[in-house]
C-alpha cells in the first residue's frame, strides 16, 4: 500500500510540472498560441512597424519613445492582436517597399491610400483623414496653392504631396524626410513646402523659429491606413478587426482628441469598416 501511495504522490508532482510547464510555455512570445492565429509575423508575438521619426503629431519620437497619433494607434490595435508593437524608424521613400519586401510586418505614417500604391502594398481600413499644407514664409507674399507656379517648391520623396506638386507641374525638390523640408523654408533655399496640414502646422510652431507659417490647406479625398504586405491577407484582415474595436471602446476618440484638438471630422469620413459608431466616451487609460 505504501508503494502505491508513493506511486500516486510522484504521479500528482509529475502531473502538476508538466501543467506549469505547458502554462509557461503558452504564455510565452516564442509560441504561436499567444498571439493567436498565424498572422505570417516575422517574429511570433511581435508586430515590426516602420514609420518616421520627424512627423509630430502623427509619426515622431519623444524621449526615445516612438508616438504620434498613428504610432499610438497602431499600439492599441497590436494590443488587441495580443502582439508588441516593434517600431523601427525609417525614409518614407523606402517605406512601402520595404513592408511589402518583408523588412517590416507593417507600416505606419499617416499613408494616404492612392492606386498607384495600391500596387505596392496592401491597406488596412482607413483610420484619418487629412489636409495638403502649404507651408511658407511671414515674408514669401505666398497665401495660396495657385501662387506656385514658378515657385521653389520642395516636397518629400514619394509622398501625395510629390505627387500634387508634380501633377500641377511644379518640378519639385525632393528631400528625403519633413526636417530636410523645414529647414529649406528655414535657410530660405525654398519658397514654399507641400507638406500634410497637420504635420506642416506642428513643425512650423515648434521648430520653424519665427518664420515659417502655414498659409493654407485643403481637404485630401483620400483616406489614411496602415499598409501591409500584399501577400498578407490574414494580418490586414486581423488589424481591420482590432481598427473596429479600437473605434468601439473609444481610443480612436481619445486619441483624437488628444492629437487634434478641436479638429472637426468631415461628415463623410467614417473610420475602420465604417459598421462601427466611435464611441464618445475616450477608453481609460
Amino acid at each position: 500500500m505504501r508503494a502505491i501511495s508513493a506511486l500516486r504522490r510522484i504521479t500528482a508532482i509529475a502531473t502538476a510540472v508538466t501543467l506549469a510547464a505547458m502554462m509557461v510555455a503558452c504564455g510565452s512570445n516564442d509560441d504561436p498560441a499567444a498571439s493567436g492565429p498565424d498572422l505570417g509575423l516575422m517574429k511570433s508575438g511581435t508586430l515590426r512597424i516602420g514609420t518616421l521619426t520627424d512627423a509630430p503629431p502623427n509619426v515622431y519620437v519623444k524621449d526615445g519613445k516612438f508616438t504620434g497619433f498613428d504610432n499610438d494607434l497602431i499600439t492599441a490595435v497590436a494590443a488587441k492582436l495580443n502582439l508588441k508593437p516593434e517600431f523601427v524608424g525609417t525614409d518614407f521613400s523606402a517605406l512601402l517597399s520595404q513592408v511589402n519586401g518583408g523588412q517590416f510586418d507593417l507600416g505606419s505614417s499617416s499613408i494616404t491610400v492612392t492606386e498607384a500604391r495600391k500596387k505596392t502594398v496592401a491597406f488596412s481600413n482607413g483610420y484619418d483623414f487629412g489636409y495638403l499644407g502649404l507651408n511658407t514664409t511671414k515674408t514669401s507674399g505666398i497665401t495660396t496653392f495657385d501662387q506656385l507656379q514658378g515657385k521653389r517648391v520642395v516636397v518629400v520623396q514619394g509622398t501625395v504631396q510629390d505627387d500634387y506638386a508634380t501633377g500641377k507641374g511644379l518640378d519639385p525638390v525632393r528631400v528625403p524626410n519633413y526636417n530636410a523640408a523645414l529647414g529649406q523654408l528655414k535657410a530660405g533655399t525654398a519658397d514654399a513646402w507641400v507638406s500634410p496640414a497637420e504635420i506642416g502646422e506642428k513643425m512650423a510652431k515648434e521648430q520653424g523659429g519665427g518664420t515659417v507659417i502655414l498659409a493654407a490647406k485643403e481637404l485630401s479625398d483620400a483616406p489614411m491606413a496602415f499598409a501591409v504586405a500584399k501577400s498578407n491577407d490574414k494580418l490586414r484582415d486581423a488589424v481591420n478587426k482590432a481598427l473596429d474595436e479600437v473605434i468601439a471602446d473609444g481610443t480612436w476618440t481619445k486619441l483624437v482628441e488628444q492629437y487634434y484638438p478641436g479638429r472637426a471630422v468631415p461628415p463623410n469620413f467614417k473610420p475602420g469598416s465604417g459598421s462601427v459608431a466611435p464611441s464618445t466616451t475616450a477608453a481609460a487609460g
